[in-house]
């Protein structure tokens, strides 16, 4: 044996106070409950696994589009002189809202057939993600013979689905026949219609045609025909648009659906519809312009074909009439301007079918045509005086221009729009056509794990919270001295070789081994030879050398503590005794290898003398004497004046007599024996006893008129001590090294 190797591990002390936070005391209770917070913890990393394998995987597909600026445009197809006819090109929030609108998911839920559900019906929680899973070619087989279920490999396809207003929106089912027939069945199993595959079937104001199926006979299916709002909302709800950058032009569109096949599909549909219908909007602006330019062309070809044949009747009367340089300027400005007035009109009237006269663009025209007439006001003022015959060639020279200006523009605008019409490609294009991402969005295998064990871990933060709110045992020492006012002699620390001795005892695999004994390194020990001391003194002002151990409440280790207490006492040198009065479930007669037979029971009754039943141990100095059979009457035993003579007779023999006593609370035994000893000594068990139990333990004593000296406090938890920044104490460790 070579120099002690000792240490000391002191906590480190806080004030008291509740409103400090004890970061030592909560890693400290979270290290107790360690193995509580890894069940839970692994408990949630199973349900988020499981929900990995159940949830359906949802897939995200995306496009791109361009909305361009028509506005300045050149070429036919955004015609400079016909913008204002044609108007504004639209803005790219606008866009955004139209292809958000019921008016292209509309078309797209009509065309592919999304208010019409119908799919398998699995196995509830298992039976879709085992399908899923599935990879052969032919049906698989059923678990638990269940074969209305699908379990991989089925299909339907339903190309026409009407029904009764009634019927709109529920569940119905459908189940596989033999041969291709099927049955359809309302949510009370009231069969609506039978039906062949291929084959169109109607009945009761319902009509189905089937185009698929492959199922085993009695697979279910579940078909519904849903309003086209909520098919629409349906797909809202897994449909996002957003302008990829401000101001760019540049729309992206996304689409989540579980289903690979049909989400690009659906998307597809969604932005083609969309361009089809920019283009049909704008080729419809140019058809109502054409329509009104149509309807215009009659009128000034006749005012034309007026013109020219009333300017020709008057130069055959009149002969050659020739208009001076300074009258032809005045009639080129006069038509110019006519010809500027009669295309606002027309402008204004083909505004008028959208906008009220105080839209700003009708009122910029009108505007315009006041400032057009002023100036020919003017004009008209110098016509005036001319001669007549000027003024009369002017004025029909002047129609016959005006007119055929008009008709002959008028006429290029009409032919420029029929062009313009079959070129429309309107403002959007698409950049990017649709496509699904290799990897499903959602669930996220690694977040969902993440998530799990964040949430496992709270939750077992949660359950400890409840657990230790609900427990109010005592677990520091102090709180009996501050409480019940008796001094704690000893704290005896956790010890797992005696859990284990004290099993392998009780199970028959070891007889007759003892802690202080054959582990007397063990910290236990050494707080049991501390206890030793305080022992000496608590005796001195005694009238009897004899010591009874006691507690509240069974298992608590009284007769841990009162056989480890002799014996550590005997090798001191002290002639001491241990007396097993617990008459009922004693047991120290094992652990020194005994029998029960021959103890204090025998010795009260009679029939064994004092010799008899004093029985030496293994350990010099330490004798034992055991609980003899178990009485009838124990109590009745123990006030017996023999139990009395006993304990005087074995203190007169021994310097030490260590009684182990039955729990006060759960039989008065302990009371009784307690007015034969000279000092009482409570074991209190850490996180066993609620305060109250361990105040109404020493208050059954004191009544009885027996005082409690003080307390062991038996079984603390030093791994956990050290982390507890609360607890006014030390903890020691002592351990000896061979070389």
């Amino acid at each position: 044996m070579s120099a002690d190797q000792i240490s000391s591990a002191p906590n480190a002390i806080a004030e008291d106070g509740d409103d400090e936070i004890n970061l030592g005391e909560i890693f400290a209770t979270l290290l107790e409950y360690k193995w509580l917070i890894v069940a839970v913890t692994f408990s949630a990393l199973l349900l988020g696994a499981a929900y990995l394998y159940v949830a359906t995987p949802v897939y995200q597909a995306d496009a791109l589009l361009q909305v361009d600026d028509k506005k300045g445009g050149g070429g036919l197809t955004a015609l400079k002189e016909l913008q204002p006819l044609l108007g504004d090109s639209t803005s790219v929030a606008a866009q955004l809202e139209i292809l958000q609108s019921r008016m292209i998911l509309g078309r797209v839920v009509d065309k592919l057939k999304l208010d019409i559900v119908a799919v398998p019906g699995y196995f509830p929680v298992i039976g879709k993600a085992k399908a899923r899973r599935y990879a052969g070619t032919d049906l698989a087989d059923p678990l638990f013979g269940l074969s209305s279920y699908a379990w991989g490999g089925e299909q339907i396809k339903v190309e026409t689905l009407e029904v009764p207003r009634v019927l709109t929106n529920k569940q119905l089912t459908l189940v596989a026949g033999k041969t291709g027939n099927y049955q359809v069945f309302d949510e009370d199993d009231n069969k609506l219609l039978e039906g062949q595959v291929g084959q169109p079937a109607a009945s009761r104001g319902m009509k189905l045609f089937v185009s698929q199926l492959t199922a085993r006979p009695g697979t279910r299916f579940r078909l519904a025909k849903l309003l086209q709002q909520d098919a629409i909302n349906a797909l809202q709800g897994q449909y996002t648009v957003k302008e990829r950058a401000k101001q760019s032009g540049i729309i992206e569109v996304t689409l989540k659906h579980a289903d690979t096949v049909l989400l690009p599909m659906i998307l597809d549909e969604v932005i083609n519809g969309y361009v089809r219908q920019n283009v049909e909007y704008r080729s419809a602006e140019a058809e109502k312009t054409l329509k009104f330019l149509d309807s215009q062309l009659p009128t000034l070809k006749a005012q034309m074909d007026n013109a020219t044949a009333a300017f020709n009747a008057y130069r055959q009367s009149k002969g050659s009439v020739d208009l001076a340089l300074e009258t032809q300027g005045v009639l080129t400005s006069i038509v110019d301007i006519d010809k500027e007035t009669v295309k606002l009109q027309q402008q204004r009237d083909e505004l008028r079918q959208q906008f009220t006269s105080e839209h700003p663009r009708m009122q910029s025209i009108d505007s315009q045509i006041a400032r057009l007439k002023g100036m020919r006001a003017q004009l008209d003022s110098s016509v005036a005086r001319l001669p007549v015959t000027q003024q009369t060639a002017l004025r029909l020279q002047r129609d016959v221009e005006v007119s055929t200006k008009l008709y002959t523009e008028l006429l290029n605008s009409a032919q420029q729009l029929r062009v313009s019409k079959e070129g429309t490609v309107g403002e959007a294009r698409i950049i990017d056509a649709a496509m699904v991402d290799s990897k499903p969005v959602s669930p996220k295998g690694a977040l969902i794990i993440a998530v799990s064990f964040i949430l496992g871990l709270l939750l077992s933060v949660m359950v400890i919270w409840v657990i230790r709110s609900l427990r109010v045992m005592v677990e520091d020492p102090d709180k009996i001295e501050k409480q019940i006012g008796l001094p704690v002699y000893a704290t005896i620390p956790h010890s797992k070789t005696e859990v284990t001795l004290a099993h392998d005892i009780k199970t028959g695999k070891k007889k007759g081994e003892l802690l202080a004994i054959d582990y007397p390194e063990d910290d236990a020990v050494e707080s049991l030879r501390s206890l030793r001391t305080t022992i000496h003194f608590a005796l001195l002002d005694a009238d009897k050398g004899s010591l009874l151990i006691t507690g509240p409440s069974p298992g608590i280790g009284k007769s841990f503590i009162s056989k480890n207490l002799g014996a550590v006492l005997a090798q001191s040198g002290k002639r001491v005794a241990i007396v097993d009065a617990d008459l009922r479930k004693g047991h120290i007669h094992r652990e020194f290898g005994m029998q029960r037979e021959i103890g204090v029971s025998e010795y009260v009754s009679g029939t064994a003398s004092l010799g008899e039943i004093v029985k030496p141990t293994s350990v010099p100095g330490l004798s034992v004497v055991t609980t003899g059979q178990r009485p009838p009457n124990p109590s009745e035993l123990l006030m017996h004046a023999h139990f009395g003579e006993l304990l005087e007779q074995l203190g007169d023999l021994f310097d030490i007599l260590i009684v182990d006593a039955p729990p006060i609370l759960a039989v008065s035994d302990a009371a009784i024996i307690g007015r034969h000893t000279g000092a009482t000594l409570m074991v209190a068990r850490a996180g066993k006893h609620p305060i109250r139990e361990i105040e109404q333990a020493v208050k059954r004593l004191n009544q009885a008129g027996v005082q409690v000296k003080g307390f062991v406090f038996n079984d603390m938890d030093t791994v956990r001590q050290r982390y507890r920044y609360g607890y006014h104490g030390y903890v020691y460790s002592y351990s000896y090294k061979k070389n």
